[in-house]
């Protein structure tokens, strides 16, 4: 492996180390969340409160679905006798109105055949809050905290402070179709929150203070008195409670899991930021390493001198001697333009003028290139003359 490469995996798992460690050994953050959802363990989840249902509704059943109410309850409807096939109470916990509308429309006649709604939310559906003629408000007044308190037992009342919510009633019909059950205070503004209103057959209960339904408060102090008072105003009975929200179940993505957990979103954050900064930095197109590839050699040399052995060998000296005044004469005619037909005096002339050798030594290589060059008899002195007679001419 590159060494470049090993020093970044290095550098990037120190690094990865060094933040686990940290996360880990750090306190894990709160998450204040208001999720309202049954499997949150977090304070504003229901935990507690799933577990706890039998005992804060007294021992009545609780039937508990994920689905719409629209879906639960049109399966339950007998359409051959017009009436439900069911009876109880349904709730309805959260933040906002995540009721849908063709719900609200199904638990509005699911009321009027005589069964009753717990809506507690901070913002209620539009169809419910026209229908009843009820006006909300919630910014007349502004407080850290507020004291709640139900109307049946107004000396006892409890301080809410995390997850309260400033929406109350502002306006109520006048008349008996609803009927106060509940007040929040913040300084000397007393408003009602809970109230109960007459719809058909049945009846509906709306409460402005979903955290008093949390894992937070149920866990804080006496709160959990209040909460189980005031679920007291509902009938005996089946509770139907749709404890997971359509739309904030399990999510389907495969990374579900780590990104729920926020060590693995941090690590595959971080994965992903170094694998951007790895192929931002090796973008570049790089040339691969060629072989170096050398040059034919020349072995011309090499050549002459395996046949020049051959010939020693084998003590034929005359073939050697003829290749040699064979060789010189071709120089001489290729490097000097020289011809060499006839190797008189004008052409020792024209060599001595080329080459600047002395004549002497021209006259020398040239005697014995005549002598030897017909005689067939030649011994290795003869070869060791010529050839030093030649290589003093050779430049």
């Amino acid at each position: 492996m590159n060494r470049k490469y090993t020093v970044y995996i290095i550098l990037v798992a120190v690094v990865v180390g060094i933040i686990m460690f940290i996360d880990y050994a750090r306190p894990k953050p709160i998450d204040w969340k208001p999720s309202y959802l049954a499997k949150d363990k977090i304070p504003f989840g229901l935990y507690v409160f799933d577990h706890e249902a039998a005992t804060l509704f007294k021992g009545d059943s609780v039937n508990k679905f994920s689905i719409t109410p629209y879906e639960y309850f049109d399966h339950q409807y007998d359409y051959d006798n017009s009436k439900y096939k069911v009876k109880g109470s349904f709730i309805a916990i959260s933040e906002i109105n995540t009721i849908d509308e063709e719900s609200v429309k199904e638990l509005l006649s699911f009321v009027d055949y005589g069964n009753t709604l717990l809506l507690s939310m901070k913002q209620f559906p539009q169809t419910i809050i026209d229908t009843l003629k009820i006006v909300p408000g919630g910014d007349q007044y502004f407080a850290d905290s507020l004291q709640i308190s139900l109307a049946n037992n107004p000396s006892k009342s409890y301080w809410y402070n995390e997850g309260a919510g400033l929406t109350f009633f502002d306006t109520l019909p006048k008349n008996d179709s609803i009927r106060v059950l509940g007040y929040q205070q913040a300084g000397k503004i007393k408003k009602p929150n809970f109230v109960e209103a007459h719809f058909g057959s049945g009846k509906i209960l709306l409460h402005t203070q979903p955290a008093v339904f949390t894992n937070f408060h149920l866990l804080k102090g006496d709160h959990y008195a209040y909460t189980q008072d005031m679920l007291s105003y509902l009938p005996k009975g089946t509770v139907y409670w749709q404890n997971e929200r359509v739309g904030q179940g399990v999510s389907d993505s495969p990374l579900r899991y780590i990104m729920s957990q926020p060590a693995l979103r941090a690590a595959w954050q971080l994965g992903l930021i170094g694998l951007l900064v790895f192929i931002f930095f090796n973008a570049k197109r790089k040339q691969r390493v060629l072989p170096q590839i050398l040059p034919l050699r020349n072995t011309t040399v090499d050549f002459a001198k395996t046949i020049g052995n051959l010939y020693y060998q084998e003590g034929n000296h005359h073939t050697i001697i003829e290749k040699k005044i064979i060789y010189f004469l071709e120089h001489v005619r290729t490097e000097y333009l020289i011809d060499t037909y006839t190797l008189d005096d004008s052409f020792i002339e024209k060599l001595h003028l080329k080459t600047g050798k002395p004549v002497e030594d021209i006259q020398k290589a040239i005697n014995l290139i005549k002598k030897h060059r017909h005689d067939f008899q030649s011994s290795e002195a003869d070869v060791a003359a010529i050839n030093n007679a030649i290589e003093k001419l050779r430049l």
